[in-house]
């Protein structure tokens, strides 16, 4: 009888829509059943419908735990006990919000303890906040690997944190190139989105740390500066938040909801982005967003703020360009140049790409992973640097 594989715990605060879900389902999809099984345990609660993402859902269960909101005791001993339970080879914690699970792992004896960092706090921005700096270093000790997806954070562990460097792999987010790829452009399913029309793009969740609104003031100053092409110039912003309603409600204010199309989540992406002619993401904090690599993968040029990873994916002058955050001048500045000069879009969404094709694939990714894994399980003769994705 063949050996089972070992079990890999992967504990997130929530696991709903978002760029870091979007990356655990990537890497769970890929990583093959003979390889490791994988259990995910949400110290809060999870969305049905993101879980149907999961291609062998039936074989990876999802555990709630429902933490309370601020300090709750009782979701240790759950933890413990779900632990103890499911006798994982290696957990793997995600974000500030995880690194509780630490604790109660190493109390029931999981002896390889992974943690990830995947973008900025909403809270610590600029990463400045020493109590999460202090949070940090204190569970470094229960850590024997960290995984760093963009240098900004990796200097962030080291510098800040205190994290030796030598425990820290830098591991980019990876893209489906056969699913996201440049196709003939489709119309989005909405009105008067059909015909002449420049497309103006982005996909996230919309809360503050995206900061959706910079995009919708930028787009206004866009479409005031340029009313000769007022009949030709659209916004499409994909993905729901909190502050969905306020976004709606400034280009009605405007006069200029007619052009706009707010539709919520959508499971269809890829294809929603072969109806876009370029991609915005206005973020105020960024790690290595999974929605600018499926951007540059369909072909489509790039214009993102400078933060975080981006500067790590953005090939500046080349596939997109990058402005200041929270600047919604400067991004209808950039967002014009595009507008105004289509010869300008096709070669920028050629060499985003030609960009992302070369130095993000999924496959890579996943192999990054498994070296990780393999090495902390089976010791230095499986331990390989990882390979690191250079912009």
């Amino acid at each position: 009888m063949p050996a089972i594989p070992p079990l890999i715990a992967h504990v997130l605060h929530r696991f709903d829509v978002g760029g870091l879900e979007n990356g655990v389902v990537n890497l769970l999809n890929r990583i093959p059943g003979t390889r490791y099984r994988h259990a995910i345990v949400c110290l809060t609660d999870y969305a049905e419908e993101f879980r149907s993402r999961l291609i062998n859902r039936d074989a990876i269960p999802i555990y709630a735990l429902r933490k309370r909101v601020g300090r709750d005791p009782s979701m240790f001993g759950k933890l413990y006990r779900l632990l103890r339970e499911l006798k994982p080879s290696i957990l793997h914690t995600r974000n500030l919000g995880a690194l509780d699970a630490l604790l109660p792992a190493t109390l029931a004896g999981v002896k390889h303890r992974v943690h990830g960092e995947h973008g900025r706090d909403v809270a610590d921005l600029d990463g400045s906040n020493k109590k999460h700096q202090w949070l940090r270093r204190m569970h470094n000790p229960l850590v024997h690997r960290y995984i760093a997806l963009s240098k900004d954070l990796e200097s962030y562990l080291v510098q800040r944190c205190g994290i030796p460097a030598r425990k820290i792999v830098h591991i980019s987010n990876g893209v489906d190139t056969q699913k996201f790829q440049p196709a003939a452009r489709q119309a989005l399913p909405a009105e008067k989105f059909r015909g002449d029309t420049v497309v103006i793009g982005s996909v996230s969740r919309l809360q503050a740390v995206k900061d959706p609104l910079n995009l919708v003031r930028a787009f206004v100053e866009l479409v005031r500066s340029l009313p000769e092409q007022r009949h030709r110039l659209r916004l499409a912003i994909i993905g729901g938040g909190p502050l969905h309603e306020q976004c709606r409600q400034a280009l009605q204010q405007a006069g200029i909801a007619d052009l706009a199309w707010l539709p919520g989540d959508r499971s269809d992406v890829a294809q929603l982005m072969r109806g876009m002619d370029i991609f915005v993401l206005p973020s105020l904090a960024e790690g290595i967003s999974n929605t600018i690599l499926e951007a540059q993968a369909s072909g489509l040029p790039i214009v993102a703020t400078r933060v975080g990873g981006n500067p790590e994916i953005i090939v500046e002058g080349q596939s997109g360009d990058l402005v200041p955050a929270a600047d919604p001048t400067a991004l209808a500045v950039a967002l014009r140049s595009y507008v105004l000069d289509e010869a300008k879009r096709h070669n920028a969404g050629a060499a985003a790409r030609k960009h992302v094709v070369e130095r993000f694939s999924i496959d890579a990714m996943v192999a990054n992973y498994l070296r990780v894994y393999d090495g902390l399980l089976y010791g230095a003769g499986a331990r390989r640097t990882a390979t690191t994705q250079r912009s």
